[in-house]
């Protein structure tokens, strides 16, 4: 079974594109942030 986690890049091995990470980092905070207001309304709304 394929791991789940993965292991460090090899030495030599080269990175992905930076356009590439950048997009990987906004989509996750930008879902992060989107998860976090909606649990955050549904709270506001049970606690009303």
């Amino acid at each position: 079974m394929r791991g789940i986690i993965e292991p460090p890049p090899q030495r030599g091995e080269v990175p992905p594109p930076l356009w590439e990470r950048l997009a990987w980092f906004a989509g996750l905070a930008i879902t992060g942030a989107a998860s976090c207001a909606a649990i955050a309304y549904a709270l506001r709304l049970l606690l009303r």
